[in-house]
């Protein structure tokens, strides 16, 4: 199938874009592959501390026979679900890389925060930044420049974007991410939302909630629902940098195990089907082409609102620019081929019984969407990742997707859920923000209604709570951009925004902070840039002016005389809040970042 003409287009217009800095990057990346290994290369005393820890026979191998070494670096911590699985992976890649000959090394460890645990307090306010600091981590593990090849343990929101940015300063090592898969099914997300729904209405108190909540939330591996962090794992199969299959295994299954030894092999190219393959370095393979496919594949599934920052940063760290004016024409011709809660009432498992991800990829690639001829970590390209993986006696075998096993959850391309993906880009008076309209009913897409201005995500709660919001209403929150607060996620604001919803009222959310992965079926526009802090339109509004948010004409705007609106005076973070906001919960140590953070459409990087 013909690559379809505007994923063309805008991979073309990215690539021009991009040209000087690919280049260099690309430089860089030869000029680090062309260096002798580190055991050969440094100094003896060097290679005496890398290697002291090491079993003898490791010793040897890796020093005298010029042994293959991995670095591993894992962001294993038993406070997240997702990541506990991760405890005895490195155990688990020592004997399969011994059995082959390697060595490998837990590099080092990075810190990974669980946004559910943090969501509402002030500890949510260091999550975006999170991310920059997993980045480092990650540098200051492979800057110890002894291995050959390396494996990224994670799973969740921020901790991958920040494996791979990291991975991709190390651009000329051969790299594969190893994920630990979703928790089993527990108390549906629809269940879940319904209490939460009751809960902030006082139909049901604390102990009917907590209840709930732990039904839903109940062992270990990834929560069920399709935010971010199971983004994070179709976009890295879009991208061809897991072992083809591997991101919906549940944890504990014969099948996880033998998937995490398959990806020791993968990365010393000598994977258990099919040939030999050297596996490309992480920065040749994720070029123009492999983000294309990335951005497909979140707005083909409905993903999180999340990764139109992260992944702008992702690409920044290949030398690669995009933007949203990229996802906005992606997202005019991209189908929707995926309803997985909050877009639909499917879990991620159910999502994985349907076909999953290899299902997925297979309808894009066929219909056109996706760049077929890009490398991988895998022999077999990206067609590869359209197969699924089982048990095959003491080893692995894949088998085609086939046809979707629930068209509820899963559609093929030629009968869409909608002919066009599940993000879209709002300008306008107000700055330019994005929405995720594929929870959104239709009849929601267009929202004209007094404006009632918040500082805070708790000002807007207390509001709700004294019956103040009872009528059309566009909620403002403002000051929750990255250089204001950290741009914390609003995710706690779901539950009384759906609550006026259902009481018939239009309603919307429009804020220069995050909603997260789990946006749901009350429009919100979030992320608005330039953020209030620096100057951004937000600024100017006041209580009672008319928004009008528009997602089918791509508008965000202000019904006041334009005189009038450039007339008045910006507002100014209040000092309060920006004490406030700076202090506690580690967020002094987070200042600089606040000081140096580009805007969301820039990736809210803080280190260019």
């Amino acid at each position: 199938m013909k690559l379809h003409s505007k994923v063309e287009a805008v991979t073309t217009r990215i690539r021009e874009r991009s040209r000087g800095s690919r280049s260099a990057y690309l430089q860089r990346v030869a000029e680090a592959g062309q260096r002798r290994p580190g055991a050969e290369r440094l100094g003896c005393a060097n290679v005496a501390h890398a290697f002291a820890a090491l079993p003898a026979n490791d010793k040897l191998r890796v020093v005298a026979e010029r042994a293959p070494n991995i670095g591993i670096v894992t962001a294993f911590n038993d406070m997240l679900s997702a990541h506990a699985p991760l405890q005895h992976y490195p155990d688990l890649i020592k004997v399969e890389a011994r059995r082959l000959g390697a060595t490998a090394q837990v590099a080092g460890g990075v810190p990974a925060m669980c946004d559910g645990v943090t969501q509402g307090t002030p500890g949510m306010e260091l999550s975006l930044f999170s991310r920059d600091v997993i980045a480092m981590a990650t540098a200051v593990a492979l800057s110890h420049d002894v291995f050959h090849g390396a494996l990224m343990l994670g799973v969740c929101d921020k901790i991958v974007p920040g494996l791979l940015i990291g991975a991709l300063h190390f651009g000329h090592l051969p790299t594969v991410f190893v994920p630990a898969g979703p928790m089993t099914s527990g108390l549906s997300n629809n269940a879940k939302a319904k209490v939460r729904e009751q809960a902030a209405q006082g139909l049901v108190g604390r102990a009917e909630l907590l209840q709930a909540e732990s039904a839903a939330y109940h062992g270990p591996g990834t929560c069920t629902f399709y935010g971010t962090a199971n983004s994070n794992q179709m976009l890295l199969e879009a991208m061809g940098l897991h072992v083809p299959g591997t991101a919906f295994i549940n944890p504990g299954e014969d099948l996880r195990e033998e998937l995490t030894r398959e990806a020791v092999r993968t990365v010393l190219g000598r994977q258990s089907a099919g040939a030999a393959h050297p596996v490309p370095p992480i920065g040749v393979l994720v070029d123009e082409c492999c983000i294309v496919n990335a951005m497909v594949a979140l707005l083909a599934t409905g993903g999180s609102t999340n990764h139109l920052i992260h992944w702008v940063a992702v690409a920044r760290s290949a030398g690669i620019v995009i933007d949203w004016d990229d996802f906005a024409a992606l997202s005019e011709v991209v189908p929707l081929l995926s309803r997985v809660y909050p877009n639909g009432s499917a879990d991620v498992n159910q999502f994985q019984a349907a076909g999953g991800p290899g299902y997925v990829i297979r309808e894009l690639l066929d219909a056109g969407f996706m760049h077929p001829d890009v490398l991988t970590v895998r022999s077999g390209g990206l067609r590869e990742f359209t197969s699924i993986p089982e048990a095959a006696g003491d080893g692995l075998r894949w088998q085609t997707a086939g046809a979707s096993r629930d068209e509820t959850v899963v559609r093929p391309a030629s009968q869409p859920f909608s002919t066009s993906g599940g993000l879209k880009l709002l300008q306008g008076p107000l700055g330019r923000a994005v929405i995720k309209v594929s929870a959104v009913p239709e009849d929601r897409h267009l929202i004209e209604a007094p404006a009632r201005v918040f500082d805070s995500q708790d000002a807007l709660q207390e509001a709700f709570q004294a019956g103040e919001l009872e009528r059309d209403v566009v909620c403002v929150v403002r000051w929750q951009g990255p250089q204001a607060n950290g741009m914390p996620e609003l995710h706690k604001l779901t539950p009384p925004l759906a609550v006026l919803q259902g009481r018939g009222f239009r309603v919307a959310l429009v804020t220069d902070g995050r909603m997260s992965g789990a946006s749901g079926k009350v429009p919100a526009a979030i992320h608005v840039s330039p953020e209030a802090a620096d100057g951004g339109p937000l600024a100017r509004l006041r209580d009672g002016d008319v928004i009008r948010l528009d997602a089918a004409a791509g508008r965000l705007e202000v019904l006041v005389p334009e005189a009038e609106w450039l007339a008045r005076e910006l507002a100014t973070l209040p000092d309060a809040l920006r004490t406030a906001n700076g202090l506690g919960m580690g967020r002094e140590l987070f200042a600089g970042m606040r000081r140096s953070a580009l805007t969301a459409e820039q990736g809210a990087c803080s280190w260019l």
